[in-house]
């Protein structure tokens, strides 16, 4: 068999196998993002995992908290003044049976978190956060019983598990647990751009969504850059539409508490009038309320965070150009051109 045979069969050979992985890549895109026949992946995305240091953050603090309630005399001592005493005094809440100032503190950064409404606030993240929270007392649950025998008795019996909890060991663990889960969830969410559409895709624990946005429904991309984001090369890419995808509305303004009653009757004279007018224009000035429409980024529904944004920009621009009502009538009209030039 000669050299040129050889070279041929193995071209062959070579050319059988890409063919077919190309095959198995498209079957698995198929599956991958439910495509519909004949469509065809073009890009595919993920969101970087810098984009989501804020909760890595969150779970070194969680895990600060057990290591300053581990060694409180790493940080302050009962010899210390002013603020330290108030945070000696807050670890000792509760005592070894119920470590009430671990519990308080956990409890206050869960609810600031939660109302931040940031990308740590999320409903996962807080049930995390509220079993970090109570994992002392269910630990510890009869030392919580023994609290409450002494609240009502005089009884000297020992508790009936006897070991407290283990702040370094719970923090650890729970810290470890956390980071998985955020690395879990950083790659369940996956975007792609096919020929026909954009479709967001998310799996996460028992947590499922699909969702396809046509090319000619786009009425804007908008891309946002944080200064970290600036640094470290990332940006997300919000498609809006014209049903309103990606815009949320929002109540903004403020209030310093119940406005009083300040009604006037027939009784009052023109100077408590005159100032009971002031009082409710002041109360309606501090209650004032406005609703905006404003663009909140949801990881299922753009780019959230991602690498090579420009591409992604650029291919997005180009299919929504391909596919948008003007460039299609702009190729019927050039077609007819074309025929009426021909008879």
């Amino acid at each position: 068999m000669s050299e040129d045979t050889e070279a041929t069969e193995e071209a062959t050979v070579q050319t059988d196998s890409d063919e077919k992985a190309t095959a198995d890549t498209q079957e698995d895109m198929k599956s991958r993002f439910k495509l519909i026949d004949g469509e065809e992946v073009l890009l595919t995305k993920q969101p970087s995992g810098v984009g989501f240091l804020n909760m890595y953050v969150l779970g070194l603090l969680v895990f600060g908290v057990h290591v300053i309630f581990w060694k409180p005399d790493m940080l302050v001592n009962e010899d210390s003044g002013g603020i330290a005493k108030a945070i000696v005094w807050l670890m000792e809440l509760g005592g070894s049976a119920l470590p009430f100032g671990f519990v308080l503190v956990m409890a206050t950064i869960t609810w600031f978190n939660r109302m931040l409404n940031t990308s740590t606030s999320g409903k996962w993240v807080t049930v995390w956060l509220l079993v970090a929270t109570l994992l002392p007392v269910l630990i510890q649950i009869d030392g919580l019983i023994a609290l409450i025998r002494d609240l009502f008795s005089d009884s000297d019996v020992e508790r009936f598990l006897g070991f407290d909890y283990n702040f370094l060991i719970a923090g650890i663990m729970l810290t470890v647990t956390f980071w998985a889960l955020v690395f879990y969830y950083q790659r369940s969410f996956d975007y792609a751009i096919t020929s026909n559409a954009v479709i967001f895709k998310h799996a996460f624990l028992l947590s499922r969504a699909h969702r396809r946005i046509l090319f000619d429904r786009i009425s804007e991309v908008q891309v946002e850059r944080t200064p970290v984001g600036t640094m470290t090369g990332y940006a997300t890419l919000t498609i809006l539409t014209d049903s309103g995808i990606g815009i949320v509305e929002e109540s903004v303004g403020g209030s310093v508490g119940i406005s009083p009653n300040v009604s006037s009757n027939e009784n009052d004279g023109n100077v408590e009038k005159a100032g009971k007018s002031l009082i409710r224009s002041f109360f309606a000035l501090m209650f004032y309320q406005r609703t905006i429409r404003t663009v909140r980024p949801d990881p299922k529904h753009c780019f959230f965070k991602i690498r090579g944004w420009e591409d992604t920009k650029t291919m997005l621009n180009e299919m929504h150009k391909k596919h948008s009502q003007s460039t299609k009538l702009d190729n019927l009209a050039e077609i007819l051109t074309k025929e009426e030039g021909q008879d």
